[in-house]
């Protein structure tokens, strides 16, 4: 009988061992549990902060650019208050002033002209035409429009007129 104790002490001792050791790996279960959900929410408090910071840099991107535009409107509005009085010295001398300012402004902040000579390009010209030309054949040979660069991209390919090959006079009279 000593020896069905003994036994049922093992058992109930191997039991208790057990129910520990669950107990252990539920409350370990509950701290990981714990810790993923805190992290779950910790990156969408970065989500949304890095959302909110990157509408902010827009915004403040926009805004210094407006800001650096402010003297040239008021340049405009000069020349416009000459053309009312009659001025056109002082007119044509404000449209200058307010295109250099702009063409500064805008170079500034990385915007470049399109090269249109040589060659035409169609990564950066757009053919409006082509005309028969002295001038080597696909050759750009008028800018209708000029284009524009941002840095490497190309915000407005410039529109050419394009040589294209000799017309040859024909041989028959009239």
């Amino acid at each position: 009988m000593s020896e069905n104790v003994e036994n049922n002490e093992q058992a109930e001792q191997a039991v208790s061992a057990e129910q520990t050791e669950l107990e252990a790996l539920r409350n370990e279960n509950e701290e990981l549990i714990d810790t993923l959900q805190r992290l779950q929410a910790d990156f969408d408090n970065y989500r949304k902060r890095a959302a909110r910071d990157q509408e902010s840099l827009v915004a403040r991107a926009g805004e210094r650019i407006v800001k650096e535009l402010l003297p040239i409107l008021d340049d405009l509005e000069r020349a416009l208050e000459a053309v009312e009085s009659h001025e056109e010295a002082k007119l044509e001398d404000g449209v200058q002033l307010v295109h250099r300012q702009l063409e500064q402004l805008l170079e500034k902040e990385g915007l470049a002209l399109v090269e249109t000579g040589g060659k035409f390009d169609p990564h950066v010209h757009e053919a409006l035409l082509t005309q028969p030309s002295d001038a080597g054949e696909g050759s750009v040979i008028e800018v209708v429009q000029k284009g524009y660069r941002l840095g490497d991209r190309v915000l407005r390919p410039a529109r050419v007129v394009v040589a294209g090959p000799k017309e040859e006079p024909s041989g028959d009279p009239l």
